[in-house]
């Protein structure tokens, strides 16, 4: 570890803020890009339903910045990094966004974190009329209509789920349950769930917690599908696959991209369970090239395992770059949106991002496994 490593122990006992005060800008470091730092905003959900992703998240995203600016910024000028914590309530992030409107060096958004707090933020651009770009956010919900200022880049929980289901009809499986953690979820995504079930002719049984979901787990019956897809945040996994482990019945349960397999597994959870998640980007001991500079970059800079939200956090600074790097004079906000309306297919470091009409890029699925044993697979 070098002497620039910020421990996670750090960033768990005191959370983001932490992390935000306590390393030195990266634009203000000797050595870099000089001149007028350009401003990049990234607002992250420390709620307690959303700060394990947005830890993560942010952390990635850290990361590439900080080695963008080594390395000589966006056109020569570093990139003022400005991480804003928002608690989860509208206005918050109210607040947030008005700083952002009213921060003139602030070119666009990156990398919002996470799904909640990225589906009311594209929401208030379009109800206010701000003509910034809001690029590449943790933007898990599929029924969102997205306008010409929000550019998602990775796979929503449409791709997720019906990568899930079909890679579960190929194995001959015919009922599904799908567990909520809580009517929250219930309420966002189960018609997503119901929908996609029908196109490949799965039952689906639905089951919602209501209080601990570790009771949730133990209720289950034998006529309860040994599958199970969840819809939730890791904790609420833990708990429920602690639950689980008190029956005989072997139970698989299926996650969605929110869910950190490291995190559960330090906690505790999936004892006796296998437990599947689906990830929106590339498995971290892939040898593509983005991967092999963001392993490197994160073992440099933080003291933090290689996990797919930091991974996640990392493309998405990574592909604002890319874009703003390509326009032909210093970046402005009014530029820097034009230049995302204007994006083409772009490759970063062997991960394509292709955007379909629907304004949406979000053709990456793949799964990885925490078996028994403790092992991460895929």
């Amino acid at each position: 570890m070098t002497h620039h490593a910020i421990p996670r122990r750090r960033i768990l006992a005191a959370g983001v803020g932490a992390l935000l005060a306590g390393a030195a800008p990266a634009w203000a470091q000797p050595g870099r890009a000089t001149g007028r730092p350009l401003a990049i905003a990234q607002i992250v959900d420390t709620s307690a339903a959303q700060q394990d992703v947005s830890k993560d998240f942010l952390i990635g995203s850290r990361a590439a910045w900080q080695d963008i600016n080594a390395k000589g910024g966006v056109r020569g000028k570093p990139v003022q990094h400005l991480s804003i914590e928002v608690d989860g309530t509208l206005p918050s992030l109210q607040a947030a966004l008005a700083s952002i409107k009213d921060n003139p060096n602030c070119v666009c958004l990156s990398g919002t974190s996470g799904d909640p707090v990225a589906t009311q933020l594209a929401g208030l651009l379009r109800q206010e009329n701000i003509a910034i770009a809001h690029v590449a956010p943790w933007l898990q919900n599929s029924s969102l209509e997205v306008d010409d200022r929000t550019f998602p880049i990775f796979a929503a929980r449409q791709e997720q789920i019906g990568h899930a289901l079909k890679s579960l009809t190929v194995m001959g499986v015919q009922d599904v349950g799908a567990v909520y953690a809580s009517s929250s979820e219930f309420n966002l995504y189960h018609q997503d769930l119901e929908r996609i079930a029908g196109e490949f002719k799965v039952k689906l049984q639905s089951f919602r917690a209501e209080g601990e979901l570790s009771r949730l787990g133990q209720r289950l019956t034998q006529t309860t599908p040994a599958i199970l897809l969840f819809v939730g945040g890791t904790p609420e996994l833990v708990q429920f696959t602690q639950g689980l482990d008190k029956q005989s019945r072997q139970r698989y349960v299926v996650a969605l991209a929110d869910v950190n397999l490291l995190t559960m597994m330090q906690m505790g959870g999936s004892r006796s369970t296998p437990v599947i998640a689906t990830q929106a980007v590339p498995m971290v001991n892939s040898s593509l090239p983005v991967v092999r500079s963001y392993r490197e970059t994160l073992g440099r800079l933080f003291d933090e395992p290689p996990t797919p939200l930091s991974l996640a956090g990392y493309i998405a600074a990574r592909y604002t770059y890319e874009v703003l790097a390509d326009i032909d004079t210093a970046p402005t906000r009014h530029s820097a949106l034009l230049a995302f309306q204007r994006r083409g297919a772009t490759d970063v470091g062997g991960y394509r991002i292709a955007f379909n009409p629907q304004r949406r890029s979000a053709t990456y699925v793949t799964q990885s496994m925490l078996t028994v044993d403790g092992r991460v697979v895929g």
